[in-house]
């Protein structure tokens, strides 16, 4: 599966947003993507095996939990794809890194 297959599920997006946030229960997930979208505690273990299948996620055994994680790997993929795009916002953040740099030069400048 393509990654942007993956991820064109708002469902799988939001676990991974869970994710981000660190290693995260099955059960946590399942409660709150099943809080958010309205589906069952088995709809949710589908999409998490979708992540892991397609390298999104890792999963460990801690006793009977099972515990997920994001897994860089899958977004390698997404992350090359988006590179080519990077030129058209680059050098917008970059100006404005530099007129951030100026305001706080000034404000030291009129602080003395």
């Amino acid at each position: 599966m393509h990654a942007f297959d993956v991820l064109g599920d708002p469902v799988r997006r939001r676990i991974l947003e869970l994710l981000a946030d660190g290693e995260t229960s099955a059960g946590d997930v399942a409660s709150a993507v099943g809080a958010e979208f309205g589906i069952s505690q088995p709809a949710v273990s589908q999409h998490l095996r979708v992540l892991r299948d397609n390298g999104f996620a890792t999963v460990r055994a801690e006793g009977t939990r099972r515990l997920y994680a994001v897994d860089p790997a899958g977004l390698k993929e997404v992350d090359a794809w988006v590179e080519r795009f990077r030129v058209f916002w680059d050098q917008k953040l970059d100006a404005l890194g530099i007129e951030i740099a100026r305001g706080r030069m000034d404000r030291r400048l009129d602080a003395n």
